[in-house]
């Protein structure tokens, strides 16, 4: 169960060798969170993020998941719910794809669109259900702020990712009264390895977003913009005129 600060005690991340996602684990595990599940597809990375996480203290399992493979979620989840309550999933999986590539090649698109999207659809209601069940429990959703409003530069990643966030908002008013919580988190440009060398405004960090996720669920807060900044300029942004936008060096 949730601390009576609204912090998890165990947790279930889709996407276990996320940046992000391991910020957060580490910040909760600094806190009250015990146990960790990291479900991801099996590699040395995953097993070194699990490793890693016990050495802090945390009592660590990971579990073969696959985004792509939405037929194998219901049996790949359900064994971590048939082990016990889950307070927490943290949804964090996704890829950025290549603009250009994925314009030339829409195999690639698709893959995006598949994996952010579609394969967030399944694991985040194969989850719902079973916090659902369980009668309590949060799920946190990695969004972004690319799907506020589709760029010329990245416009395949941003519409996939404003179906996960439209998704998210739908599924949190379905479980509304039940005794989960969603929350939806809109980190923009975030520095890390994947994106090293490269920068833009109002760019955070792996952990000034998990300082945001503990804020935001100690709160029960149902959108979090990391940083907090990007909530009036994204409302701007949303409503400019389309001429007016498209030439913006965005």
């Amino acid at each position: 169960m949730k601390d009576a600060f609204g912090l998890p005690r165990s947790l279930l991340v889709l996407g276990g060798t996320s940046e992000i996602a391991l910020a957060v684990v580490r910040r909760l595990v600094a806190r009250r969170t015990r146990t960790v599940w990291l479900a991801g597809r099996p590699s040395p990375e995953l097993e070194e993020a699990a490793a890693h996480l016990r050495r802090l203290g945390a009592d660590v399992r990971t579990v073969a998941f696959d985004a792509l493979d939405a037929a194998s979620h219901e049996a790949a989840l359900g064994k971590v719910f048939a082990e016990g309550p889950v307070d927490l999933v943290l949804l964090a999986f996704g890829i950025p794809g290549d603009q250009a590539r994925d314009e030339r090649e829409p195999a690639g698109a698709v893959r995006v669109a598949q994996t952010n999207y579609t394969g967030a659809v399944s694991a985040g209601l194969v989850t719902a259900r079973a916090l659902r069940a369980q009668g309590h429990g949060a799920l946190v959703v990695l969004s972004s702020v690319a799907g506020e409003r589709a760029r010329r530069a990245d416009f395949v990643y941003g519409s996939s990712k404003a179906g996960l966030d439209a998704f998210a908002q739908g599924l949190g008013d379905a479980l509304y009264g039940s005794g989960v919580h969603v929350m939806v988190v809109r980190p923009g440009f975030v520095r890390s390895r994947r994106t090293a060398g490269l920068d833009a405004p109002f760019a955070t960090t792996p952990e000034e977003v998990a300082r945001a996720v503990e804020l935001g669920l100690r709160r029960r807060s149902h959108t979090v913009w990391v940083p907090g900044a990007l909530r009036p300029v994204m409302a701007v942004l949303r409503h400019l005129p389309r001429v007016v936008y498209r030439r913006l060096p965005l």
